[in-house]
């Protein structure tokens, strides 16, 4: 690679030209000056076909420059190399028009792929737009897998692509779906979120497009639906798995077509909105099963982000904990602190709750106990409790039990949400699953199912089709 690459490093306090295989040293000669009056001179010159610049140098940031730079060489590709490694530091790279952000520490191979690449490829220049958010508060972490999801949303919010989020629960898939949106050129149109496992199968229809006055029993008057609200802005669809089929036939008609009809209206609505899916689910498998659409599985898939479980990021324990932990006095709790015993306990905990689980217990512990300081009995007394009660004979654990569990594991969500309709979303889900596993037990004979239930035939159908039970699932097993 006998190319020239301008180094505008922070170390030495120099601007180095290159020339030959920096990697390898083949052919390597540096030029080095003190002033950035040399920098400008290079690039006048037209030197240099690929600028490493990192964040900090003695005269400011480079950040700063790369406007400027951009305005007299569209094409030179830039890349960042940084030692503060979070979500803004990514994306004001890739606003400000660079090629790539790479975080400190780095492998040198990982740099020579990155120049390689950029020599090969002119990138266009960039329209550059202010962030006018701070993301302190909304992505933690500086683990390598965090750096390289900061990097694809860096990358993703600069465009309008629909984005597909995979990820286990707990993992901050609606994070990130709002990081996109507030970096992105919708910024300052609505980020409207929708669960779809906990709206009725029946009013999906209704909340996604909206419904005429009279359209149907209770639609007392006109209401528009989310993609309405979120007009010009971004509709991010959680839990996309659990959307029933009628409901996904619609939604891949508005993604073809780029407009819907309300429920019970008559004319079509233009709509222009992002879509973000997420799902902790494996959206192939439920392709297999008849529970997806297909076609809608390659509208939605467009470019796949996973979000990366907590156990495979330990590192970023530490910061999160000081996170929530400065969060607890919204709560009406007193500040804590944690000593680094109990850290490291928290730390060898497999999290299978991931970031949720872990802010709940913090909640939890904060909640339970007066000390100031959390020791490692502390976190070791409550780490018990929970693996006692996540062991196999949770089979055992009574109804009440589970319910408990459910309410401890889904805390910070609920009071999120201070919805008013939690007896009835627990309610729904119960006997949805009572009647599921009933079917398996019968094999989908539903007079069975009905007198093992204790129900009317008429009844238990009404209610298959209310929860949105597949019974060819049920018939097959």
């Amino acid at each position: 690679m006998n190319k020239k690459i301008i180094l505008l490093a922070e170390d030495d306090e120099s601007i180095q030209l290159v020339t030959g295989d920096f990697l390898s040293g083949e052919g390597y000669e540096v030029r080095s000056a003190r002033t950035l009056k040399s920098l400008w001179s290079l690039i006048e010159k037209g030197e240099g076909e690929v600028l490493i610049a990192d964040v900090m140098f003695p005269d400011g940031e480079s950040f700063d420059l790369i406007p400027q730079i951009k305005e007299l060489r569209p094409n030179l590709p830039i890349i960042i190399v940084s030692a503060r490694n979070n979500l803004q530091t990514a994306i004001s790279a890739v606003e400000k028009g660079a090629f790539e952000y790479l975080p400190k520490p780095f492998d040198l191979n990982e740099l020579n792929h990155l120049v390689s690449k950029a020599l090969l490829i002119k990138p266009k220049p960039r329209s550059q737009t202010l962030i006018r958010k701070k993301s302190n508060d909304l992505i933690i972490g500086s683990s390598k897998a965090m750096q390289e999801l900061y990097r694809v949303i860096g990358r993703l919010s600069q465009n309008d692509l629909t984005v597909m989020i995979y990820g286990e629960s707990g993992t901050g898939k609606e994070l990130v779906s709002k990081a996109l949106h507030m970096f992105g050129k919708r910024a300052d149109h609505p980020f409207v979120a929708v669960n779809m496992a906990a709206i009725p199968s029946e009013l999906i229809e209704s909340e996604l497009f909206g419904h005429e006055k009279g359209s149907f029993t209770g639609a007392y008057q006109k209401s528009d639906g989310k993609f309405k609200q979120a007009e010009r802005g971004t509709l991010f669809l959680d839990e996309i798995g659990d959307m029933p089929m009628e409901a996904q036939t619609r939604l891949l008609r508005v993604l073809q077509e780029g407009e819907f009809t309300s429920v019970g209206g008559k004319g079509s609505i233009k709509t222009d909105v992002r879509i973000i899916a997420a799902t902790n689910k494996d959206l192939r498998v439920l392709i297999g099963e008849g529970l997806f659409r297909e076609d809608l599985f390659y509208r939605l898939n467009v470019v796949p982000i996973q979000t990366p479980s907590l156990r495979n990021k330990t590192e970023d324990i530490p910061e999160l904990v000081e996170h929530f932990l400065n969060k607890v006095e919204k709560s009406g709790l007193s500040i804590k602190k944690i000593d680094q015993n109990a850290l490291n306990s928290l730390m060898h905990y497999s999290w299978p709750g991931n970031i949720r689980e872990l802010e709940n217990f913090l909640l939890r512990v904060c909640a339970l106990y007066s000390e100031d300081i959390l020791s490692k009995e502390v976190i070791d007394s409550e780490l018990r409790k929970i693996k006692i009660e996540s062991k196999a004979d949770d089979k055992n654990l009574s109804l009440p039990g589970i319910i408990d569990r459910y309410f401890i594991n889904n805390m910070s969500k609920l009071l999120k949400e201070n919805n008013n309709n939690i007896h009835s979303r627990v309610i729904s889900e119960v006997e949805k699953s009572i009647i599921k596993n009933t079917l398996l037990i019968t094999k989908g004979n539903q007079v069975k199912a009905a007198e093992m239930l204790g129900l009317n035939r008429n009844t238990l159908r009404k209610k298959i089709g209310d929860l949105n039970i597949n019974i060819q699932l049920n018939k097959e097993i």
